[in-house]
């Protein structure tokens, strides 16, 4: 079995789970490919003992697995890496929270063994899509957690003027607005009072950030539904941000939101149910109280 790696380059006092991962592996004897970034910053900065690998530079690699070991937000860079390449993506968490990448480095061995055994399922994450004429945004266009429109830091409040498959919704005076898929509802939109959505529940959150009138609530559609967004703004300019990944648009320009035509795959072990997920990492039922 060949495994891809990608890992996050900026918390070395959490590389000894790297080393691990390579141990492992090799004990499996598996193929690996690793990402240069990676690898150059586990020997080169790390000088970690990492036995050599086949490198890669962004999306150009083949593998059955990907291995992301990191936070969530390592696991987004490595779903944007496979994009429709259909392979999916194991994640390791060594961040905080940790809905995507929700192996902890003390379950790997154990891990390993079960993928190796076949004892693992994979389930189908849908992802979102933006259409606009800003060339810059059009390069990266998919998302898999949300799509957020902002008003710039120093600016006031935007007006968002929404459109359901053509059909006016409503104009949003607020600081933003977070169009989320299920996966992403544990995320931004999580953090803004949006609702959590059960994984291939086939919805959309929309979620304003901060609004003005405090009777504007979140309110979810289908996600064959197409979402059409006209922003107005002070400053003349807003952000657009794709799984954090932020750009300036201009006033004039429209954005079209849709489910993508692909989706992302995603390893979890073969006990894993998503309700155990969300009562530990929200802490339900925990009482601090002494």
């Amino acid at each position: 079995m060949k495994f891809a790696i990608f890992g996050n380059t900026y918390q070395a006092k959490k590389s000894s789970h790297a080393e691990n991962l390579f141990r492992l592996l090799a004990q499996h004897q598996a193929q690996l490919c690793v990402c240069r970034e990676f690898y150059n910053f586990l020997t080169s900065d790390l000088h970690l003992n990492i036995p050599p690998a086949e490198l890669f530079d962004g999306d150009d690699f083949r593998a059955d697995m990907v291995i992301s070991i990191g936070g969530d937000g390592t696991f987004l860079k490595a779903a944007r890496r496979v994009g429709r390449k259909q392979i999916p993506i194991l994640g390791i968490n060594t961040g905080r929270l940790g809905f995507l990448a929700d192996v902890s480095p003390e379950e790997m061995e154990v891990t390993f063994e079960e993928i190796q055994a076949g004892r693992y399922s994979v389930e189908e994450r849908s992802v979102l899509q933006l259409i606009c004429n800003d060339r810059n945004l059009q390069e990266s266009p998919y998302a898999l957690n949300e799509i957020a429109v902002l008003k710039r830091d120093s600016s006031s409040m935007i007006s968002i003027r929404t459109a359901i498959n053509g059909a006016y919704l409503n104009t949003y005076q607020a600081d933003g607005l977070v169009i989320a898929t299920p996966t992403g509802s544990t995320a931004y939109s999580l953090s803004v009072g949006g609702p959590i959505i059960v994984p291939h529940s086939n919805t959309i959150a929309i979620t304003p950030v901060a609004p003005h009138s405090l009777n504007v609530r979140p309110i979810v559609i289908r996600d064959d539904w197409e979402i059409t967004l006209d922003v107005e703004s002070r400053s003349h300019n807003f952000l657009v941000a794709i799984d954090g990944r932020s750009e300036t648009c201009k006033e004039t320009t429209q954005l079209t939101i849709r489910r993508a035509d692909y989706s992302v795959k995603v390893v979890k072990r073969f006990n894993h149910i998503f309700f155990d997920t969300l009562r530990s990492k929200m802490m339900w039922g925990a009482d601090g109280r002494r």
